[in-house]
């Protein structure tokens, strides 16, 4: 018998291939995940993956030659009254539709996974022994955020700088709440927007945590509060799109396989623009 080639994929199969390792019913209630726009039976030869639905990378993922963007961010997380093409959302939808773009989010459905986007921070800072930060009901093996350890202790400081190496560049850099001479061993991780976990974190016994989008009052409550107690939980806070670009070539990587063992076969690439949208930061007058 001749062995048969691998065929190309469809949207709905990548779509399904995705969703196969990031069910939509771990997805948030409020969230918005699934296929945005595009034809369910339009062949797929290469997919993209980003962070940011934005123009900029509908561009990129066009210029790629790529038939689906995959992005982790929703595209209409919040309601629309018109997705015209005078409009910055319609933009972007008007744009992929004209190129034969589809466009398919993962996102806290992506979060809650393992792998998942909080398992590729932790992995890229060479944690070991994940568990969920959050774990979803009745799945203690699923949820957002993670806690793992390092390989031995290290000084905040140093453990700063070890977040700084893995992440790519962002204006913000890396913030740091707490004494970089204190020895940190067990970490907590979020990606992306942390700062409503802190109880969890507390509770996971955490020295550090890493996150994004750390608020003023609740970091300050926590560090406070931590005065009172050890000193820990230390906070290390990095930029949203930093913390969860990580995810991206992992999940690229699983599709592929993925779909090859059903007799498919894509490209994935993974998007090179940062979207963080910050664009300059200016030192502070002594600094």
């Amino acid at each position: 018998m001749i062995p048969q080639s691998p065929q190309p994929a469809t949207v709905q199969q990548v779509v399904d291939a995705i969703e196969a390792m990031h069910p939509r019913e771990w997805a948030q209630p409020w969230d918005a995940v699934g296929l945005v726009c595009g034809d369910p039976a339009a062949p797929v030869a290469k997919v993209h993956f980003a962070v940011d639905p934005v123009l900029e990378v509908v561009e990129e993922a066009i210029a790629a030659g790529a038939d689906l963007l995959v992005t982790h961010h929703p595209l209409l997380l919040r309601p629309v009254n018109s997705v015209a093409a005078t409009t910055f959302k319609g933009a972007v939808l008007h744009r992929a539709v004209r190129a034969g773009l589809a466009i398919h989010v993962a996102h806290t459905n992506a979060d809650a996974g393992a792998p998942g986007v909080s398992d590729a921070l932790a992995r890229v800072l060479d944690l070991d022994g994940l568990v969920p930060l959050d774990p979803l009901p009745g799945r203690p093996d699923l949820g957002i955020g993670r806690v793992g350890h390092l390989a031995a202790p290290e000084r905040l400081g140093d453990f700063a700088d070890r977040v700084a190496a893995a992440l790519p560049a962002t204006e913000q850099g890396i913030r740091l709440a707490g004494d970089p001479d204190a020895f940190v061993q067990r970490v907590a991780v979020c990606g992306g927007s942390g700062d409503s976990l802190f109880d969890q974190v507390r509770a996971s016994g955490a020295d550090v945590y890493v996150t994004a989008d750390l608020r003023h009052h609740p970091a300050s409550e926590a560090r406070e509060r931590a005065g009172f107690e050890d000193g820990r939980p230390y906070l290390v806070d990095v930029a949203h799109w930093a913390s969860e670009w990580p995810w991206l070539a992992g999940c690229a990587d699983r599709l592929v396989v993925a779909l090859a063992a059903d007799g498919r076969t894509v490209a994935a690439h993974v998007s090179t623009t940062r979207t963080d949208p910050w664009t300059l930061r200016v030192p502070s007058r002594g600094e």
